[in-house]
């Protein structure tokens, strides 16, 4: 006979396996991300503070960028495009080691802001940022509002803020740069919930065995890492203190 409160329990403990497996997946997602940046800080400060490292970025005769310098500047938008095409054919190991490199040359491709900003105003800028998107990740971890259509507005935004970027490169208006800046702070903070409302989501529905959980964590990693560090770097324009 149909026994009702065996199907109730049933149905509690396959929520509460769904939320223990999405809270097991996200917290791989925020290891991975937060030692990513761990990594990027440590070597953004070595590079921006350390004056033979930053002479091996940028040409102190000519003010300009070096060989290096360029290559830092530009190669990890390819590592980012690797790694989201080869998802299906690189291993997890070799995902990790894409995007443990990917961290390195993102934190020298980011040492200049410590040429252009005080100390103090980076470290306040970054506590900040790390304010802001802890509390978004938290609204759209727990948040039972779909955020499909919030994403795709997002995205519609960043998509502008691109072309616009492209545009002021030209144009050179300050005023366009403040303006970017302040539309970047809002993608960037919508964003961060909603990635995290979708890794949660992938989270819920894991069953994809070990090797590709691994290799989900880490692109969720990365998703995640380019969130904080766009909206820190947008943030920076607004407290960033110049030397």
């Amino acid at each position: 006979m149909y026994n009702l409160e065996e199907n109730k329990n049933y149905q509690y403990d396959n929520t509460f396996e769904v939320a223990s497996a999405a809270k097991t997946f996200m917290t791989g997602v925020f290891t991975w991300m937060f030692l990513a940046l761990s990594v990027s800080a440590i070597t953004a400060y070595l590079f921006g503070t350390n004056k033979e490292l930053t002479d091996m970025l940028y040409n102190p005769e000519t003010g300009g960028m070096s060989g290096l310098g360029y290559f830092v500047m530009f190669s990890p938008f390819g590592f980012v495009l690797l790694m989201g095409l080869g998802f299906n054919k690189l291993s997890s190991q070799a995902l990790t080691l894409l995007f443990t490199v990917f961290a390195v040359l993102m934190g020298m491709s980011l040492s200049f802001i410590f040429l252009r900003f005080t100390l103090g105003s980076i470290f306040s800028t970054f506590g900040i940022c790390a304010g802001m998107f802890g509390v978004m990740a938290v609204a759209g971890y727990t948040t039972s509002t779909d955020l499909t259509k919030f994403g795709s507005i997002m995205f519609m935004g960043l998509i502008g803020i691109i072309i616009a970027s492209i545009i002021n490169m030209f144009m050179g208006s300050q005023m366009m740069d403040y303006v970017i800046s302040f539309i970047g702070v809002l993608v960037f903070t919508g964003l961060t919930a909603y990635d995290v409302q979708k890794l949660k989501r992938i989270g819920e529905g894991s069953m994809y065995g070990a090797e590709n959980m691994k290799k989900l964590q880490i692109m969720g990693a990365l998703n995640l890492y380019l969130d904080f560090i766009n909206l820190f770097l947008f943030l920076l324009r607004f407290f960033g203190n110049r030397k």
